[in-house]
């Protein structure tokens, strides 16, 4: 009688071992470090990161716009006298200042 409950155990115990290491690559696949969760937050964020990256390329152009308006080899006037009106406070003789 031995005999017959032996292989009945060894192949339970068999398919509860496969069971288990499935059931754990199963949860590593979907919820490790390099599950399908953590994917998707590493492409939302790599999403978030571009579009920061875009808004700050934007404001290097505009502020190396600026820069290269008022450097020595080119100078805009009315850049100028926008960034004097600002920063100095300055007006001309023929404007009238509205509080």
């Amino acid at each position: 009688m031995s005999k017959g409950n032996r292989p009945a155990i060894g192949v339970l115990v068999y398919f509860t071992l496969a069971c288990a290491i499935g059931g754990y690559f199963t949860f590593a696949a979907v919820q490790g470090d390099y599950g399908i969760f953590s994917r998707a937050e590493i492409e939302a964020e790599t999403r978030e990161l571009r579009t920061r990256l875009e808004e700050i390329e934007a404001r290097v152009a505009r502020m190396e716009n600026l820069t290269r308006r008022l450097s020595d080899e080119y100078l805009d006037l009315d850049l100028l006298d926008q960034q004097a009106r600002d920063v100095l406070g300055l007006l001309r003789a023929d404007e009238l200042v509205i509080r």
